[in-house]
């Protein structure tokens, strides 16, 4: 018993959860290990998906392979999403990390008739509205890449270096509000750990817990 205390102890840590919280991830039927069992894994290969984009052609993650990739989940009308982009943070990013050869995908996995669910078009209209610079927006309205990685939130967002492995997962920073002028003051975990992917050092945080509006499967 003692090592599964230590163990989600550890893990709760590992996900940015409060202390607070400890006793209720242990009893709640499943250590936070096991549940972290079954999602992706920081520093085991990202999960393969392939998926349309708004533009009309079908990308796979394998085709970047040599490439990192940045996989945002994203959802125009959530405050936590407008609180990025109207603050130019979230289009800052895109550009300085596809400058340096990222790919990056924002990727809507909002369902049909649920808030946030665009068609191509609208999700084309969208990008050019907010001067948006991802390399593709994907469509994901059956949840199929958002369950594979396990999104919860928008934005959550996900690091995989050139080599197909998953370097960070979790918020974009350090401030969950909606306040755009928390923007300022945060700190970014995403571009912390691309700094150290590039440096090629493991990121000193690989796992936070996302922040936002929930995604809308």
């Amino acid at each position: 018993m003692a090592r599964v205390w230590q163990a989600t102890r550890t893990a709760v840590r590992s996900a940015g959860l409060g202390l607070g919280v400890f006793v209720c991830v242990l009893l709640g039927g499943a250590t936070a290990a096991a549940v972290a069992a079954e999602g992706p894994q920081p520093n085991a290969p990202a999960p393969v998906f392939e998926g349309a984009t708004a533009d009309g052609h079908m990308v796979a993650l394998d085709q970047f392979r040599g490439q990192p990739v940045v996989l945002e989940w994203t959802n125009h009308l959530c405050p936590y999403v407008q609180k990025h982009y109207g603050a130019g943070n979230m289009q800052a990013l895109q550009r300085r990390l596809t400058d340096a050869g990222a790919v990056w995908l924002s990727v809507i996995s909002s369902a049909p008739g649920k808030q946030g669910h665009v068609s191509a078009e609208t999700a084309r209209a969208l990008t050019d509205a907010r001067d948006a610079a991802p390399t593709h927006v994907l469509l994901d309205p059956d949840g199929r890449i958002g369950r594979a990685y396990g999104a919860t939130a928008t934005p959550h967002m996900f690091l995989i270096d050139a080599e197909g492995i998953l370097r960070y997962m979790g918020a974009i920073d350090d401030q969950p509000s909606a306040d755009p002028a928390t923007v300022e003051t945060a700190e970014n975990y995403l571009a912390a750990a691309w700094d150290a992917v590039a440096a090629g050092a493991a990121p000193e945080t690989q796992v936070t817990r996302a922040y936002g509006c929930s995604v809308k499967y």
